[in-house]
This record gives C-alpha cells, structure tokens and sequence, in this order.
C-alpha cells in the first residue's frame, strides 16, 4: 500500500484529527480511571465515536482501579477476548459479557 500525496493543508488537518482523537481518548481512560465512566458507558459511547472504538480492550481494563496487565489479560481470557482486540471489534455477547463483568466487580 502505498502512502497517498497530501497537500500541506491535508497533512495539517490529518495531525490535527489525530491529536484530537488521542486527547479523546486520554479523556475516556482517565474517566474510567476515576471512576466517572463505567465500562459499559464506554463501550455505548464507541459506538458512536471512532476514536474511542480504537481504545484496545486491554488498555481500558487496566484504566480500572486494581487492575494492571496480569489481571487484564486473566479477565480477557476467562471472557475469550484477544489481547489485541481493539472495542470496535467486540462482538454484541462479548461487550455484553465485559459490561457486567466490569458492573459486578471485577475481582
């Protein structure tokens, strides 16, 4: 694949929507972080927002409080998620299964 010419003002537009998504994405994890979002908000709001549909599943466990690379990757095998899933490609009983995993606890 080859990388596309852009114009000056493309290129600054792409960076700018690029530095707009990582601040939106920023904002998502530090709210899950604080516990001002829960788990299934996220994944309602990732349906309507791109950027946040990148958010990899595993990088969003370990936002919760308690929960660091170890019990992330423990919670996405019990759930049969891949490490690498990104929200975007959960399927509707995985999102489901993750969003009352995460609302009874994720001990």
């Amino acid at each position: 694949m080859t990388v596309p010419d852009l114009t000056a003002d493309q290129r600054r537009a792409a960076l700018l929507a690029a530095v707009a998504a990582r601040h939106r994405r920023a904002e998502v994890k530090a709210a899950v972080s604080d516990g001002s979002l829960s788990v299934g908000e996220v994944l309602e709001v990732a349906r309507r927002e791109d950027a946040v549909a990148k958010i990899r599943v595993s990088v969003l466990l370990e936002c919760l409080p308690g929960i660091g690379p170890i019990r992330a990757a423990q919670m996405l095998n019990e759930l049969g998620i891949a490490p690498s899933r990104r929200l975007r490609g959960l399927g509707v009983h995985q999102s489901a299964r993750l969003a009352e995993r995460c609302a009874a606890g994720v001990r």
